[in-house]
């Protein structure tokens, strides 16, 4: 029996239409959601990452404040433009594009934007409340992964998980929040021994490794009926890819994400999400 096709592009649009229904009710409350980005340098991949976020963001009605630097910024004039957006009461949201240039500290970047603007909840402060289940800001593409368990109205209780990624993004926050539905989480690196058996005794598999030289996810390694969720994105061989061949493990898994149209399009719709909660706790305590 062949799987059933996560298709993120839909669960994307469900977020999006919930979160435009959001802002119109906090701008009838007289707060316009705003979201500011921060990208460094010329990378075309940023670039591209934040003119999609941007689109997004005007789909459903959220301003945006576009900051582009030079490559060549220093730490502090950095730190300087993060901590005038944190002043500023008509933003919401910040976010800095990574990856940074060689000269600037991501964790001293991150850890400088203001909690209550860490839409993309990679502050210590978040961080923390996550790991204590009292986080209103997460990661978004854990998030994101979590949205399409809930879409497809999958129980996670009980279920063994194998996250083959240990990074402060994904596999990190992804495994306190599977851990908050009650599953077994079992956290794989590039120095785990005996990956594949692992993989073939788990009940869903999120992998997001990223370099399909090193690593490729086939029917081999799979039980029957499981589910597969490949949050990777890398170019091989002259196409977008993730971690998992599709078409090889759909005929074995219960579920799948492809690549791309899976994970990635849940990504930026949980960054609108975000902003609207950041939004909404700054009309909390006063700002």
């Amino acid at each position: 029996m062949v799987g059933v096709k996560i298709d993120g592009k839909i669960i994307a649009q469900s977020v999006k239409d919930r979160v435009k229904k959001a802002v119109e009710e906090l701008k009838a409350q007289g707060i316009s959601p705003c979201l500011a980005t921060v990208l460094i340098g010329d990378n075309p991949a940023s670039a591209t990452y934040v003119r999609n976020k941007h689109k997004a963001c005007e789909e459903v009605g959220i301003i945006t404040k576009d900051h582009k630097l030079d490559a060549d910024i220093t730490q502090s004039e950095l730190t300087k433009i993060i901590d005038e957006l944190n002043a500023d009461s008509s933003v919401h949201g910040i976010l800095v594009q990574l990856p940074l240039p060689k000269q600037l500290d991501e964790f001293t970047t991150t850890s400088r934007i203001s909690p209550l603007k860490d839409v993309d909840g990679l502050t210590p402060h978040n961080a923390g409340l996550l790991g204590m289940k009292k986080a209103a800001l997460v990661a978004c593409t854990p998030s994101g992964v979590m949205e399409m368990f809930d879409y497809h109205e999958i129980d996670l209780e009980g279920k063994n998980v194998v996250l083959i990624n240990r990074s402060n993004l994904v596999g990190k926050p992804l495994y306190h929040l599977l851990l908050e539905k009650n599953a077994t989480v079992l956290t794989c690196h590039s120095k785990t021994k005996n990956l594949t058996e692992l993989c073939q005794s788990a009940d869903i598999i999120v992998t997001a490794v990223g370099d399909r030289n090193k690593f490729k996810l086939t029917s081999d390694m799979i039980k029957e009926g499981a589910i597969v969720i490949d949050v990777a994105i890398s170019r091989f061989q002259d196409k977008l890819v993730g971690d998992a061949d599709f078409d090889d493990i759909i005929q074995k898994a219960s579920f799948a994400t492809p690549v791309p149209g899976g994970v990635g399009p849940m990504t930026v719709a949980m960054l609108l999400k975000n902003t609207i909660t950041a939004a909404s706790l700054s009309s909390q305590i006063g700002r």
